[in-house]
Parts: C-alpha cells; sequence; structure tokens
C-alpha cells in the first residue's frame, strides 16, 4: 500500500480571510504550533478540526483539503 498524501489550502485560506495563524487558532481551539504544522503538510488533522477550519475560514471541506495525486487502482 502505498502512502497517501493530503494537500491543502489553510495558509492560502487564513491569508484570504486576514486571519494570523494566532487568531484562527483561537477560533478553533488549537495552538498556533498545530496551524502552522498543518499548513506546512507536517501534521494530518482530524476531521472534526478540519471541519472547524472550513467553518471558520468559510470554505468547504474540499477547497481547504484533498488527497494528492490519489488515483485508482
Amino acid at each position: 500500500m502505498r502512502d497517501i498524501q493530503i494537500g491543502n489550502k489553510v495558509r492560502l485560506a487564513r491569508i484570504e480571510a486576514d486571519l494570523t495563524q494566532q487568531e484562527l487558532a483561537d477560533q478553533v481551539r488549537v495552538t498556533r504550533q498545530t496551524i502552522g504544522l498543518i499548513e506546512s503538510d507536517k501534521y494530518n488533522p482530524t476531521i472534526k478540526l478540519c471541519l472547524m477550519l472550513a467553518n471558520v475560514l468559510g470554505k468547504r471541506l474540499d477547497d481547504l483539503f484533498w488527497i494528492a495525486g490519489f488515483e485508482e487502482d
């Protein structure tokens, strides 16, 4: 089984919403470091956190997250 990579546009959406990492973190109740790790693809958030991020940023879940390079075998 190959490793599945998750892509995201959290940083872009955060900037579009004119929020700092700390402001976004406060709204979804995580640390600023967690937001930084998500934005740099070093942490895969739970579905609950993904939904909270989408809600705060005014985006659909699939606007923020997707499976990168996934093709059906």
